[in-house]
């Protein structure tokens, strides 16, 4: 084997180790894989068993959910204000662990991302109610220990360092130019969450080429009054983008989610809108609700999931899923998950290849009064949202009915 030769090789081999990409002969990029070995993507059929849903609690008291599954299968659910603590399920969601610490003290910032290349699960921790000083915690063992680690958070082109709270869960990018990229949502406070700063505020996303050591801020989401978002990438390798709104200019609609898309793997944004169907939070109120988004790990099918209240009223109650077979599209399904008081929610998918496929995972806050004071995680199946109601926003695909 001449030295050329072995040079291409190696660099294929270390490129496969820091991105988790398998390559094809001719050293293109092959079918996307984790660092566990299985493909990033799988087949619709596990996802088109018989209807399934279970519901349990997870936490006791405080709040702020987020919910995401390892390389592995491993679930991990996080929750808390005073302190951020984790449970985790190795068998999909019927059983959990006693509660794991990642920070005590600590304030949960949400955006908890796994990076696909490396298996490892980055946690975002900050002092007190944002702004406040930030902690980045790292598990290289699928959530079961947790090292504090030096990372650095650089400004976005306003000169602003974003603070973290309160997002849903980050997502490693598998297609185009920036595959292998970790990214999670964020977003600028302008100094603090008050009714005359929300002209202010807006959010905006960061990202991490180097496994989480340093993040770069992406642009300003292109519209101000926006806080807690979400994030998807979409089979084509365009990045969805969707916000909480609690300020809209005169003429604009607060009371429902605002989009944008990007192209260069989450640096730049465009295509504002707001999405008719999906309601941000109650809707007799500007104020809003985190919301949780994800798609589901199937190969070529852009099925999107999204949940959030869904009230008439000021009572923040009812967390309900909607489904986009079209990426966002149309949403022409919903089901509710929580009946009564219930407010910020988490979603995530399952694994192919591990007992988590085809299970998909709603950690949300809900109880008996407007505190909703408990964190409880929903299981369930796309077969058992397709039973769900018809919103009116286009249709259910062919390709449903095979």
């Amino acid at each position: 084997m001449c030295l050329h030769t072995f040079e291409k090789m190696a660099r294929g081999l270390v490129l496969t180790a820091l991105c988790g990409w398998t390559l094809t002969s001719a050293g293109t990029a092959a079918e996307p894989r984790t660092a566990s070995g299985l493909p990033a993507e799988g087949k619709l059929d596990a996802h088109l068993g018989k209807a399934a849903m279970e519901l349990i609690q997870v936490f006791k008291g405080e709040r702020f959910p987020n919910v995401v599954v390892g390389v592995d299968g491993m679930v991990v659910a996080t929750f808390g204000s005073s302190s951020v603590r984790a449970r985790l399920s190795r068998d999909a969601g019927t059983t959990w662990s006693e509660e794991i610490f990642i920070s005590k003290p600590g304030f949960q910032c949400g955006g908890l991302t796994v990076n696909e290349g490396t298996g490892e699960i980055v946690a975002f921790v900050e002092k007190h109610h944002p702004p406040a000083p930030l902690s980045v915690f790292k598990s290289a063992d699928h959530g079961k220990t947790w090292k504090k680690i030096e990372a650095t958070v650089k400004p976005d082109s306003k000169g602003n360092v974003p603070s973290m709270h309160m997002n849903d869960h980050g997502i490693t990018l598998r297609h185009g130019e920036h595959k292998g990229r970790i990214i999670r949502p964020s977003r600028w406070y302008a100094g603090r969450n008050a009714g005359e700063k929300w002209p202010e505020h807006y959010t905006n996303a960061v990202f991490s080429d180097d496994g989480g050591k340093t993040w770069e801020t992406s642009d300003p989401f292109p519209a101000n009054g926006t806080g807690e978002a979400t994030i998807a990438e979409l089979s084509n390798g365009t990045v969805y983008y969707n916000s909480r709104r609690h300020w809209a200019e005169e003429g604009a609609d607060p009371r429902r989610r605002w989009t944008a898309t990007s192209t260069d793997g989450g640096r730049t944004w465009k295509d504002l809108t707001y999405c008719k169907v999906l309601p941000d939070g109650p809707q007799n109120t500007n104020y809003g609700c985190m919301a949780g988004l994800t798609r589901l790990n199937v190969k070529g099918r852009d099925i999107l999931l999204y949940s959030n209240c869904d009230s008439v009223t000021a009572e923040r109650r009812d967390v309900t899923v909607w489904v986009s077979f079209d990426g966002a599209g149309t949403w022409p399904l919903k089901r509710r998950v929580w009946e009564g008081p219930s407010a910020y929610s988490s979603l995530n998918a399952g694994r192919p290849g591990t007992a988590s496929e085809g299970w998909i995972y709603l950690l949300l806050e809900g109880g008996k009064s407007h505190r909703y004071e408990d964190g409880y995680l929903a299981r369930f199946n796309l077969s058992w949202l397709l039973e769900g109601e018809k919103t009116g926003d286009g249709e259910l695909p062919g390709w449903l009915d095979r």
